[in-house]
C-alpha cells in the first residue's frame, strides 16, 4: 500500500499543477521479473517518476513509452522481452529471463472514476480489496485499463463499471484464495485479459511500549508505510515530540487503551513496555482478538511466566494462538543494539504475514517469489 499510497500523493501534486500524467502497471509477467503483476509506477508529464515497474532497468524506456501517451491521450500496452538481445539494447541486463507486459494508462481527469480516484478510495477503508485492470494482449482491442473496484470482499461492487458476467467466476476465485487472478476473455477479434488484483489493507503496528528502544521499531516500520499507533501508560513518554513518525499516541491504563484500537487481522501487536503487568494485562485481551502477531520483548522466561499466569486466571490457549505469539521477538540476526533489534523485529513481523519462515534465500530451494497459478 506505500507505493499507492505515494502515487496517490504524487497525483494529486501533478494536478495542483495541472500537469498531465500516465499510471503504468505491470499487468503480466511471463517468467522471471524483478516486479510482480500489480506493481505501479505515475509518470508525470515533466518527466518525473513515483513508484517502480522494475528494479530500475524498465524505468529510462518506460519514460518515453509514458510521455508518448501523454501525447497520444491514450492507453498503450508495451511488451519487455529481457530474454532477447533487443532487450539488452535498451538496458534490460538483469539476466530476468523473463517477459514484462505494461499497460500506460492516461489520467483523464474528466472520468469521475479514473485510475488515481480508484486508488484513492483504497486508502480510505481497511478492507481486502480486488482491482480489475482491463487490456488486450493481441493489441487488437481497446486497452480500457482500470475498470473496476471492490472495495469490500464481504460487500458488492463499489465502484468503476458493473463486471462482465464473465468475471464473475475470477472475482470470486481471487475472494475465496486471497490472491490476484488473470482472467482471459477471449471474443471474436480480441484477446481481452483481466488482471483482478487482491489488496489487504495496510499493516498497523501497535507498540505497547514508548521508551527510547520503541523509537527505531517506529523509524523502521515507517519505512515500509506502515500505520503506527504507540501506546503506553506513562503521558510523558508517548509524545509527538518523541515519536514523530507515529500516527496515533495513546496514553492510559493496561485495561482501557486497546478500547481505542480497531484490530482487525492486519493489526500487529509488539508488547515492550518494560513493564510486565502492563504487558500481561495486554496480553491478555490480545490473545482473544483476530491480531496475528503478537510480540513479546524479553527472554523466553517472561514469556513462559505469561503462559503460566494466564493458564491461572483461567485462559487455556490454542495452538493456534500461542502460534500467534512470538517470544522473544525478532528473526535471530545477531541483534544487540535497539536499531538492529528493531530491524529484527520489523522482519519478522513481515515474514509472518508473508507466510514465510525468513531464513535466508541463499538455501531456498524454490523461486523467489511462488508460483500463482491463477495469474499464469
Amino acid at each position: 500500500m506505500k507505493e499507492i499510497k505515494d502515487i496517490v500523493l504524487a497525483a494529486r501534486e501533478a494536478v495542483s499543477e495541472n500537469n498531465a500524467m500516465v499510471l503504468a502497471t505491470v499487468v503480466k509477467v511471463e517468467g522471471s521479473s524483478y516486479r510482480r503483476p500489480g506493481a505501479r509506477m505515475l509518470v508525470t508529464e515533466d518527466g518525473r517518476m513515483t513508484g517502480a515497474i522494475s528494479g530500475g532497468c524498465l524505468e529510462g524506456d518506460a519514460l518515453k513509452k509514458a510521455l508518448l501517451a501523454i501525447h497520444q491521450r491514450k492507453n498503450r500496452l508495451v511488451t519487455y522481452d529481457t530474454n532477447t538481445a533487443e532487450g539488452s539494447a535498451i538496458g534490460l541486463q538483469l539476466g530476468c529471463n523473463g517477459i514484462v507486459h505494461i499497460l500506460f494508462e492516461y489520467i483523464d481527469l474528466q472520468r469521475a472514476d479514473h485510475p488515481i480516484v480508484l486508488l484513492e478510495s483504497l486508502l480510505q477503508q481497511r478492507h481486502e480489496a480486488l482491482l480489475a485492470t482491463s487490456f488486450c494482449s493481441d493489441r487488437q482491442g481497446e486497452h480500457e485499463g482500470t475498470k473496476l473496484l471492490v472495495k469490500d470482499l464481504t460487500a458488492g461492487i463499489q465502484s468503476g463499471d458493473a463486471p462482465m458476467p464473465e468475471l464473475t467466476e475470477y472475482i470470486n476465485l481471487a475472494r475465496t484464495n486471497r490472491q490476484s487472478v488473470l482472467a482471459s476473455l477471449t471474443r471474436p477479434g480480441e484477446n481481452k485479459e483481466v488482471l483482478i488484483e487482491y489488496l489487504a489493507p495496510t499493516v498497523h503496528l501497535v507498540l505497547a511500549g514508548a521508551g527510547n528502544d520503541a523509537q527505531p521499531v517506529v523509524e523502521t516500520a515507517s519505512l515500509l508505510g506502515w500505520e503506527i499507533t504507540v501506546l503506553d501508560g506513562r503521558v510523558g513518554h508517548a509524545t509527538a515530540g518523541r515519536f514523530p513518525k507515529a500516527h496515533r499516541l495513546i496514553t492510559g491504563p493496561a485495561e482501557e487503551v486497546l478500547q481505542h484500537i480497531a484490530i482487525d487481522p492486519w493489526t500487529v501487536f509488539v508488547l515492550m513496555t518494560h513493564n510486565y503487568r502492563y504487558d500481561l494485562s495486554l496480553m491478555k485481551e490480545l490473545v482473544h482478538s483476530p491480531t496475528p502477531y503478537i510480540g513479546s520483548l524479553g527472554p523466553k522466561t517472561k514469556l513462559l511466566r505469561m503462559f503460566a499466569d494466564l493458564q491461572q486466571d483461567g485462559i487455556e490457549l490454542s495452538q493456534k494462538q500461542q502460534h500467534n505469539i512470538h517470544g522473544p521477538v525478532g528473526l535471530d540476526i545477531g541483534a544487540e543494539t535497539s536499531d538492529e533489534i528493531a530491524l529484527a523485529i520489523i522482519a519478522e513481523i513481515k515474514a509472518v504475514l508473508s507466510g514465510r519462515p525468513g531464513g535466508s534465500l541463499k538455501f531456498l530451494r524454490t523461486k523467489i517469489h511462488a508460483e500463482n497459478p491463477l495469474i499464469h
